[in-house]
């Protein structure tokens, strides 16, 4: 026996389904698509650092630097350059240059929008070696002295000629020679130049090898707060008695140095999350204590002449992400940016998920409801006239009505779930059809 294909059809419910589905696939994918927008970009793998020379402290840390952010999966090319100075025209000309070490006072833009700076990271001393034993504690002990003043566009030969100018040697005496990193360093013990000035921290090779050579001694600056005064990017700090060896008693007094502070400066529109993970990591590299710093005096947003990077400056505030606090770099990147799609699932999805089951379940129950409503109107109808008005042409008028009800309820098509609502619907219908009968059945014919 065939089964009739009028209850059980569903083709209806399928195009209620689409006419549904349809509209909120499209709202969906909008809304996916405005939120992708918003999505950042994934931060690179490569990054550029422009450090100095071999041998100074700009290419040690940057070693620093690379051995730390290639655990991260991010791979940092050093690109050695002449100094802070080259350092800085490399991050405002050269697209391929990402961060470098700027000196204190060699930049001064608070207003810059091209670059920015991550904080200061460290202090480096300006250390004046000299040969022989003399204790000398003024530059201008130095007149006539052939002089090492750094290698050409190093922030380590600006210094040099400001403050030998400032005690009247000619920046342009024939004495002063633009040679630095190790080969001044070899220079000086060959006894070819008399004095050298390096700009570095003490764990710079150069610095490290001076200050353990015999016959290599560094100038006290005894006017170190007269200095401050006159070049405000400068601070006056003290290398203490035996801090390079205690048994040796090296130095053997207290010996006033002038310092600025080593930035690490950034082009402007450096992906965020390189931001935090550099200072991340700069906090392992820099906030140990050392022979000039106590522990965790950096890095920190010291050095005002350029503005710091907002994601510095919220690192600053409250510490690296939460995510980059407890998942892999690569994970709390990949989260943050999957965050933003979650959007739309909370505005959007969720809430079609709530409202259309009830809108598709309103459509399917709207069919058997509005023969609900033919039937309530049938039986009001039949309560309203009287008995008189009851004979069997009006009954059979009723009957008739009732049929189409039913016929027309039959072959409505609805998915199986909602079969319970017509087969009650049929009851309701048999219930008024009894009544009609019983009622037939007491009317006389006229």
């Amino acid at each position: 026996m065939r089964r009739p294909s009028t209850a059980t059809g569903d083709s209806p419910s399928r195009r209620d389904l689409l006419m549904l589905a349809l509209p909120a696939l499209i709202l969906i994918f909008a809304a996916f698509a405005l939120a992708w927008q918003f999505v950042r970009p994934a931060p690179p793998k490569k990054i550029v650092m422009s450090t100095g020379a071999a041998g100074g402290a700009y290419h040690y840390f940057g070693e620093r630097y690379r051995e730390k952010l290639a655990q991260d999966g991010i791979d940092i090319e050093l690109r050695p350059s002449s100094g802070a100075v080259e350092n800085l025209l490399r991050l405002k000309t050269d697209d391929s240059v990402d961060v470098g070490f700027i000196q204190g006072g060699i930049a001064n833009e608070p207003e810059a929008e091209d670059v920015a700076t991550l904080g200061s990271m460290y202090l480096e001393p300006v250390w004046v070696f000299y040969r022989g034993k003399a204790q000398y504690d003024r530059i201008d002990q130095l007149k006539g002295l052939k002089i090492a003043v750094g290698g050409s566009g190093s922030g380590a030969q600006l210094f040099a000629l400001q403050l030998l100018g400032a005690n009247g040697i000619a920046t342009d005496d024939p004495r002063l020679v633009a040679l630095g990193g190790m080969d001044a360093v070899d220079a000086l013990k060959r006894g070819k130049v008399d004095a050298f000035f390096v700009v570095g921290a003490p764990q710079a090779p150069v610095v490290d090898a001076l200050l353990h050579t015999e016959g290599i001694s560094l100038l006290n600056f005894a006017q170190a707060e007269g200095y401050v005064r006159h070049f405000p990017h400068l601070v006056k700090i003290v290398l203490p008695r035996g801090a390079i060896d205690i048994q040796g008693d090296r130095p053997p007094r207290d010996i006033q140095l002038l310092a600025a502070t080593a930035n690490l400066v950034v082009k402007a529109d450096i992906h965020p999350a390189i931001v935090t993970l550099l200072l991340k990591h700069a906090r392992e590299i820099h906030s140990a204590p050392g022979m000039l710093q106590a522990a965790n005096a950096f890095p920190t947003p010291q050095d005002h002449a350029l503005p710091l990077h907002p994601m510095a400056q919220r690192f600053y505030d409250s510490g690296p992400p939460l995510l980059q606090r407890y998942l892999p770099f690569w994970l709390a990147v990949l989260i943050d940016r999957l965050f933003v799609m979650l959007l739309p699932l909370v505005a959007v999805v969720i809430p079609l998920s709530k409202v259309l089951p009830a809108i598709y379940n309103w459509r399917m129950r709207s069919r058997v409801y509005r023969w609900y409503g033919e039937l309530k109107f049938l039986e009001n109808e039949l309560d309203t006239e009287t008995d008189a008005g009851h004979d069997k042409e009006s009954i059979a008028a009723f009957i008739a009505r009732l049929d189409r009800i039913e016929q027309r309820a039959t072959h409505r098509k609805l998915p199986l779930a909602f079969s319970n609502e017509l087969y009650t619907l049929r009851e309701h219908i048999a219930l008024v059809r009894r009544r009609l009968l019983r009622l037939a059945e007491t009317v006389t014919t006229p």
